[in-house]
């Protein structure tokens, strides 16, 4: 445990590198628990924060991974002890405090989740931040009021990570499932993880963005934002929900405030970075005990080794990742 390898980001004011190298325990920023990762995942923002203008990085050098699973091998908080298997996502994990994609962690136990019963450490990261977000997504439209006899629900950037989970998740739950991709060849992928239908992003825009727009959609998961999410808006069918928990497809929403005034529509945030440890807890037993969709797991992940990570993260940013990649330490 003295060495181990970690994927390190460094950047000076004339250069940038991004590469696996040999690190100690002595490089890891201050924590209560430290833990033996057995997998990461791989996420858009970090791929965000592989490259030198990406701005999800704050300091350097800098251990990317917004996502890990492992087993805890020392803690100085009672809250766990050796040989707990853990999941750490979100908080600043990945961001400001080194992350997953090292063969050790140490992270503060306030940040930590038990792994629940029914879920391994491999699934639990194939699920990730990804998995996590689609879980919440759901969960908050749930709680606004969606229920199956609602009607049609949209799902957007439907071959990404979250996207690819909620699709299935939905399915699992009873609802018609309608799936966006702008991927013409992933259209069997999609009908096999769930999808009832599937539009083009074409179809979802049109032309020209209407105010208000014929009613199609009970509601939306939506994690690519910008013009597409002003289209959804006004297609929403009357006191329909969409919620929203990207920005691949821009920052921001050229929309009137007429689907809200006049169709009583309610756009939802999704935060799945600083959820509130209660509820973060109840949704990993959630994504046990009935979100999770049988035979999903093999059929949207790719496993990767941490020197495969390069190009796997190159890969992200350009869209061409499909469902989700895990790293095995």
């Amino acid at each position: 445990m003295d060495n181990f390898k970690a994927f390190m980001v460094n950047k000076t004011d004339h250069d940038f590198s991004a590469e696996v190298k040999t690190i100690g325990l002595e490089d890891l920023p201050a924590g209560d628990v430290v833990i033996k990762v057995a997998y990461s995942s791989v996420n858009y923002k970090d791929g965000l924060a592989s490259i030198p203008n990406g701005k999800i990085v704050r300091s350097y050098p800098f251990v990317p991974g917004i996502d890990l699973a492992g087993t805890v091998v020392h803690s100085d908080d009672s809250s766990f002890k050796e040989g707990d298997e853990v999941i750490a996502t979100s908080y600043e994990i990945g961001v400001s405090h080194y992350g997953g994609f090292s063969e050790y962690a140490r992270i503060p136990a306030k940040w930590i989740v038990p792994l629940p019963d029914g879920l391994n450490l491999r699934d639990a990261m194939v699920y990730g931040t990804a998995g996590f977000t689609a879980a919440l997504s759901v969960h908050r439209l749930e709680e606004n009021g969606l229920s199956p006899e609602k009607g049609k629900v949209l799902v957007t950037g439907a071959t990404g990570g979250v996207g690819s989970v909620a699709v299935a998740m939905l399915a699992k739950r009873g609802y018609h499932v309608v799936a966006s991709t702008g991927k013409e060849s992933e259209h069997n992928y999609l009908r096999e993880i769930g999808a009832a239908e599937i539009i083009s992003r074409e179809e979802l825009a049109g032309e020209k963005i209407k105010p208000l727009d014929k009613q199609l959609w009970a509601a939306a998961i939506d994690p690519v934002g910008g013009k597409s999410l002003t289209a959804i808006l006004s297609k929403l069918e009357y006191n329909g929900s969409a919620a929203v928990s990207g920005l691949t497809g821009g920052t921001d929403i050229p929309a009137t405030v007429f689907p809200f005034i006049l169709r009583g529509i309610n756009l939802l945030g999704i935060d799945s970075v600083y959820c509130p440890m209660e509820t973060r807890k109840l949704l990993w037993q959630r994504i046990v005990s009935d979100l999770k969709p049988d035979g999903l797991l093999e059929t949207i992940q790719n496993e990767i080794t941490l020197d495969e990570l390069p190009g796997t993260l190159a890969s992200i940013l350009k869209g061409e990742n499909r469902g989700r990649t895990i790293v095995k330490m």
